[in-house]
């Protein structure tokens, strides 16, 4: 089985590469089926490695450079120049290391993969609500700009996560939002339950970019709650009462002036 995944064009450049993929194409098996790569979910820690392996092989490079953190959605952006799987307790990472690649792990919340190919700056955040609320992805784009990377530049893309008619939230998460900003109820639709709404989170994150000035964004509205075959669920598998539930994974890397070796002609492919 190849491991399906998805490009967008807004991060096409010699040299970028990026993936956000599903779960097919992995060893994991039973309510982990698939791409798991989740280092922090209770599946056989030898079907993560392997699964790893193979996201680390789409890039053609060894699996030690697939870089991920101890996502805990808060505003934290960390720095790297050398490989790190799990060291940092942040919820996103910055590089202008060629051959690095930054992995953000989700299952509902939203992953965002940023570039300035000339600047050679790339970056990957775990967009939460949480997260997003508290200004991870403001913090990232600061970083970027930091380390050479130009606000006019920057492309951003975010991946699939939960979509609206999905995603039923309460009065805290709410609050949290107007509190913020009152302007934000725009991604709150009542439902039929007093006090709860359902929540656009795709649709924030994208606001949350363009307050911080890009421009150049694509979102993916791929709902993975309701797509089980090609993505796993945090909320889904809340819904079921299982005890835990896979992790798909999200990739971009740099290369060097010389460009990307070739197209890697393994996987199965879709282009937004």
């Amino acid at each position: 089985m190849s491991i399906m995944h998805f490009t967008t064009k807004t991060l096409e450049h010699p040299r970028l590469q990026h993936a956000f993929f599903g779960r097919e194409g992995g060893v994991s098996a039973g309510i982990y089926a698939g791409l798991n790569c989740g280092q922090g979910s209770h599946d056989d820690r030898d079907h993560v490695a392997e699964n790893r392996r193979r996201v680390a092989a789409h890039f053609d490079v060894a699996p030690e450079k697939l870089c991920t953190l101890y996502q805990v959605h808060s505003p934290e952006v960390v720095v790297v120049h050398t490989p790190t799987q799990a060291q940092h307790k942040a919820d996103a990472m910055v590089t202008s290391m060629p051959g690095l690649v930054l992995g953000i792990l989700t299952a509902d919340c939203a992953p965002v993969l940023f570039a300035d190919a000339e600047a050679g700056v790339i970056a990957a955040a775990h967009a939460g609500w949480k997260g997003a609320v508290g200004g991870v992805l403001e913090n990232t784009v600061q970083t970027m700009l930091k380390m050479g990377a130009r606000r006019e530049r920057i492309a951003a893309a975010i991946g699939p996560c939960i979509a609206q008619a999905s995603y039923e939230v309460g009065p805290d998460l709410i609050d949290a939002l107007t509190r913020q900003d009152k302007a934000n109820a725009e991604f709150l639709t009542p439902n039929a339950r007093r006090g709860f709404a359902q929540f656009d989170l795709q649709g924030f994150v994208a606001k949350q970019l363009r307050a911080a000035g890009l421009r150049h964004i694509t979102a993916l509205a791929m709902d993975t709650y309701v797509n089980e075959a090609q993505f796993f669920s945090f909320r889904r598998t809340t819904h079921r009462a299982e005890l835990d539930y896979g992790r798909h994974i999200s990739c971009i890397v740099l290369r060097d002036r010389r460009g990307l070796s070739g197209p890697y002609a393994g996987p199965e492919r879709r282009k937004f």
